[in-house]
């Protein structure tokens, strides 16, 4: 398939065999914990069906003026691939593996990576190439270190405009049906700030350990209603499904 746009000359093509694709280290330790954070909350909030790939530091190509051009974002959403999986291990080619990305995201570190690049001449910038090149509906550019988020949406000019957050400091992401904010906390040995999903309800999603620490706070107050019913500690475990030492210990912390 080839595309002309504003005299560039698109191909979407299968990245060759021989292209080797770039090994640099991770800018930033906080980067592949912030990526995991946000794909974790919606695979348990059930929002990553089979046809959605969603990717860390994965490439995404095209051909661009007979030159290949491949892009890993720190994290991307692209909603519907149509190629086997094991066409993809390597690099993902939109529209002849699928959709493009609805959305791809770069955390800024101390080391310039140049998101804000409009550079249009071989390699391309980021921005040009998400913008002009893949386009990208939503770009969205955090700094995890001041909990600074910008995103960017594409209009109908095919450019991307800044877009203002909502009275909670969140942002609509429409076709994903949900809002992504900045949230602060303890996650991974890390204390900071984190990109995360609410739904149209705000109801954050919750990552595992959140979902763990909410169940265990649900069987720990059935416990004390049961006891305080003046059932025994036997007829609580029976009711509960629970180990008799279990209730027990939680009888005894109250």
């Amino acid at each position: 398939m080839v595309v002309t746009s504003s005299k560039l000359n698109i191909r979407w093509e299968k990245l060759p065999d021989y292209f080797v694709l770039p090994d640099d280290p991770v800018d930033n330790i906080s980067q592949p914990f912030i990526a995991a954070a946000l794909s974790e909350s919606l695979s348990l909030a059930h929002r990553i069906a089979d046809t959605v790939l969603v990717t860390t530091n994965y490439g995404i190509c095209a051909t661009v003026n007979d030159r290949t051009v491949v892009k890993a974002p720190d994290w991307a959403f692209i909603p519907n691939v149509t190629a086997p999986r094991a066409d993809i291990e390597r690099s993902y080619t939109p529209y002849l593996d699928g959709d493009p990305p609805l959305i791809v995201m770069e955390f800024l570190s101390a080391t310039a990576g140049g998101e804000y690049s409009i550079k249009a001449t071989h390699p391309p910038g980021k921005w040009f190439y998400y913008e002009t090149v893949l386009k990208v509906p939503y770009y969205v550019i955090f700094d995890p270190a001041n909990a600074g988020i910008e995103l960017y949406r594409l209009d109908d000019t095919d450019s991307y405009q800044l877009q203002l957050a909502d009275d909670n400091h969140r942002y609509w992401i429409e076709e994903m049906a949900l809002y992504l904010g900045v949230w602060e906390g303890w996650r991974d040995n890390r204390s900071g700030h984190w990109l995360r999903w609410w739904d149209p309800q705000g109801q954050l999603l919750l990552w595992g350990s959140e979902l763990r620490q909410q169940a265990a706070k649900k069987v720990s107050e059935a416990v004390g209603k049961l006891l305080a019913m003046g059932l025994s500690a036997e007829q609580v475990a029976d009711a509960l499904n629970l180990p008799e030492a279990t209730v027990t210990a939680m009888q005894s912390s109250n």
